[in-house]
């Protein structure tokens, strides 16, 4: 719906900016807490119950996390217009979007969107693609390291001892465990954690062209952005591609 004497479209549902601003501060808060953890050593945190500690609240605020990324897969099938993943993934035509809207932009009138712009609609479906594998490796090292669910029970099985229960298995301790196991463990935990750290900073560097692009769409003119985020309502120079 919009008005055209003013120009202003509705754009994002609550449902969808719910999801921008939760994501956004668990990204912060889990890549806090990670610096944090791969550098206790050099700011002096040290032992084991240090460790698991802020394993245990980096992989608590990683629950929150997964829980709003899945809300928000499930929504792209259920939600609005916009909300929808046939607006975001490309389809048929889609080059010539995205011929049309770099030609627009160099004649010095760039097309607006009430959604996202043809590159936006990358980036977003790239950035989701980043989060939906750090939410699956950070899944993966909560199990392998404090033996957290989904995942824990099973590795804290696989590396129990004959004979001993896998609830008597504790985090960053080999006792109780089958040696040969435990160090299959650490093994295969390794390139999941990899994994992990570097998505994360693919992420951020993702996150940093995404605020330069809207910085650069808003001082060009093109919608008021940043507070369609907040209001779900986005102002617009021209009439829109897509509305």
């Amino acid at each position: 719906m919009s008005d055209n004497k003013t120009g202003v479209y509705d754009a994002w549902d609550i449902n969808t900016r719910v999801f921008h601003w939760i994501n956004f501060l668990c990204v912060l808060v889990l890549s806090i807490l990670g610096l944090i953890m791969l550098n206790k050593g050099s700011i002096g945190i040290n032992g084991s119950e240090a460790a698991i500690g802020l394993k245990a609240l980096h992989a608590t605020v990683g629950y929150v996390f997964a829980t709003n990324l899945l809300i928000r897969i499930a929504w792209g099938f259920l939600g609005g217009r916009r909300a929808r993943w046939s607006s975001l993934i490309p389809g048929k035509g889609f080059r010539n979007e995205l011929k049309n809207y770099k030609a627009s932009a160099t004649a010095g009138k760039p097309q607006t969107f009430v959604g996202h712009d043809p590159k936006g609609r990358l980036a977003v479906l790239f950035m989701m693609l980043l989060l939906t594998i750090m939410m699956v490796t950070g899944m993966v090292r909560a199990g392998t390291d404090i033996y957290y669910p989904p995942f824990g029970d099973f590795m804290a099985k696989y590396v129990a001892a004959e004979g001993v229960s896998f609830d008597q298995i504790k985090p960053y301790d080999e006792t109780g465990t089958d040696a040969d196991k435990y160090a299959s463990l650490q093994a295969f935990k390794k390139p999941w954690g990899t994994v992990h750290v570097y998505t994360a900073y693919l992420l951020w560097l993702m996150i940093l062209v995404h605020l330069v692009a809207v910085t650069r769409t808003e001082a060009a003119g093109q919608g008021t952005i940043v507070s369609s985020m907040f209001s779900g309502k986005k102002y617009l120079p021209r009439e829109p591609e897509d509305g």
